[in-house]
């Protein structure tokens, strides 16, 4: 084991630099995962005839689809029907598609957990269904949301790691072209990235207990 030269300037930056990529692609991912899980949960909760079936069909078969063959799909699939997404296109679509469903179920659980006489004090009181939904059951239901939605954005963090399928340049993928260079550069340069992984994870997995610790 060469920890010297695993260790390099070039080699850390380059490194870096693909942790950087990642954290990108992760954010990117969150931010539109977030946007279309809240709107497939609520139309989840919602009940709409017909929607919420179609709705709740492709949740279902979403997450019970490996997150690679998404990735595959997104990049090479797609090609069949004319479009060509670049490597981090594809990698944001696949991800945000898979996460989106996972929290549309986060949504559609935390919504179930208010009390349905809430629902029925708001309608009673003059509101209609929609501004019930969102002025008073909603804000509730966010709220127990963050805890799960934070491990779940966890979760997404690692599951970047599997666009290296693909050719994504994030940070596994940089450490498999640091350690190809050397041999000797395999267990050290697998060490710095699981101290990377593990340092922002557990940093992450600290903020959902503290959040979860007031929802008590």
């Amino acid at each position: 084991m060469d920890f010297v030269g695993a260790y390099s300037g070039a080699n850390l930056s380059f490194l870096f630099e693909s942790l950087l990529e990642t954290l990108k692609m992760a954010g990117l991912a969150i931010i539109l995962s977030l946007i279309f899980g809240i709107i497939l949960g609520v139309l989840r909760f919602a009940r709409i005839p017909v929607i919420t079936q179609i709705v709740a069909i492709i949740v279902d078969i979403l997450r019970n689809l490996p997150l690679v063959l998404i990735i595959m799909v997104s990049y090479f699939g797609l090609r069949d029907f004319g479009i060509q997404l670049d490597v981090f296109s594809a990698a944001i679509l696949a991800l945000t598609i898979f996460e989106a469903a996972m929290i549309s179920e986060i949504v559609r659980s935390g919504l179930n957990s208010i009390s349905k006489g809430q629902m029925e004090a708001a309608r009673s009181s003059g509101l209609s269904y929609t501004q019930a939904l969102r002025h008073i059951i909603l804000p509730q239901g966010l709220r127990r949301m963050v805890p799960p939605t934070v491990s779940q954005c966890i979760a997404l963090l690692k599951d970047t790691s599997l666009t290296i399928a693909i050719g994504a340049t994030e940070l596994m993928y940089a450490a498999r072209v640091v350690y190809a260079s050397q041999t000797s550069y395999m267990v050290p340069t697998l060490i710095l990235v699981a101290l990377i992984y593990f340092v922002i994870n557990y940093s992450l997995s600290i903020l959902s207990r503290r959040l979860e610790a007031k929802q008590i």
